[in-house]
């Protein structure tokens, strides 16, 4: 391959779901639908803690953080799909493609990590009532909300400069809706064993690490419920860890399949779909997961509703 070819590459081309454009025109009304509901959830949630004095604990303080999270993972990646969606050329600059899978990356690291400061925050709640003010004071929860973002940055600069230190010689083409690891390196020329390796260690580590710990905490807690010999009290305990037991579910059964696959094992047209689960449906799901089964939330939002209508 001449060296040529491998120094002026300036854009990348974005296969998407499909090449009909019957079907660009559909997902482009859904993809905006669900964009747009994401933006006013997820918005709307970390309005609601702010403004409710009653929610400046802990457990929402972490989930007004999750909820920043979701817009920065979908806004990282829905605004350049839905333009792609109705463009004839769908491109995307090297130097976008590259900001793309670090905002991408970040964001979902730092998102493991406040789901397992959040399952942590539950342990102590249920485990170790007595103890909770201190465990979880502010300066403790804004340190974990720090050292999140943090690590997601680190790791997420790490990721990105050693995938576009990688040469692409010959196709531009990308096979998937946006800048992520793992289609990347199907396109360059170059070995890509240490990325592989990093990918392993580094997403294996944040994503098995913090699952392990989310399990930890809830096997903890579901020892001391059942421990409890209040049915009432039971059901509360429960009531309190089912929204967040489905989030991570979700969140973290597909970005399991997805990462911690050898790359022999990758199928790309799966692997669209399930990158929209969690980069587009899930952001937009995390807000009714928690607002629905929550009644603290609905009665905020309640209050929050009656205090403006009746300021009109």
């Amino acid at each position: 391959m001449p060296e040529e070819n491998c120094t002026t590459l300036t854009e990348f081309v974005l296969l998407g779901f499909t090449d009909r454009p019957e079907l660009e025109i559909l997902l482009f009304g859904l993809f905006l639908l669900i964009y747009t509901t994401t933006l006013v959830g997820n918005a709307g949630l970390i309005l609601l803690v702010r403004l409710n004095a009653c929610l400046h604990t802990p457990m929402y303080y972490f989930l007004s953080n999750l909820s920043l999270l979701d817009l920065g993972c979908s806004s990282a990646i829905a605004p350049k799909m839905l333009v792609n969606l109705l463009a004839e050329r769908k491109t995307i600059s090297v130097t976008g493609c590259a900001t793309q899978m670090f905002l991408f990356a970040a964001v979902v690291d730092a998102e493991c990590l406040i789901l397992a400061a959040m399952a942590y925050d539950r342990y102590v709640a249920i485990c170790h009532p007595l103890l909770y003010a201190a465990a979880l004071s502010r300066r403790v929860c804004a340190s974990l909300a720090a050292g999140a973002y943090l690590s997601g940055g680190l790791t997420a600069l790490v990721h990105t400069f050693f995938t576009f230190t990688l040469s692409f010689c010959g196709s531009n083409v990308i096979n998937h809706f946006f800048c992520d690891i793992p289609p990347l390196l199907e396109l360059s020329c170059s070995s890509t064993h240490v990325n592989e390796l990093l990918l392993f260690a580094l997403c294996g580590f944040i994503q098995t690490s913090t699952f392990l710990t989310i399990v930890v905490s809830y096997a903890c807690i579901l020892s001391a419920v059942l421990r409890l010999h209040v049915a009432g009290s039971r059901h509360k305990a429960f009531c309190t860890c089912t929204s967040h037991l489905t989030a991570v579910g979700l969140f973290y059964g597909s970005l399991l399949f997805t990462y911690l696959r050898p790359s022999s094992s990758y199928s790309l047209g799966t692997d669209k779909v399930i990158s929209a689960s969690y980069t587009i449906v899930f952001p937009m799901l995390n807000p009714l997961i928690y607002s629905l089964r929550n009644k603290e939330v609905k009665d905020a939002l309640r209050r929050t509703v009656e205090r403006r209508v009746f300021s009109l």
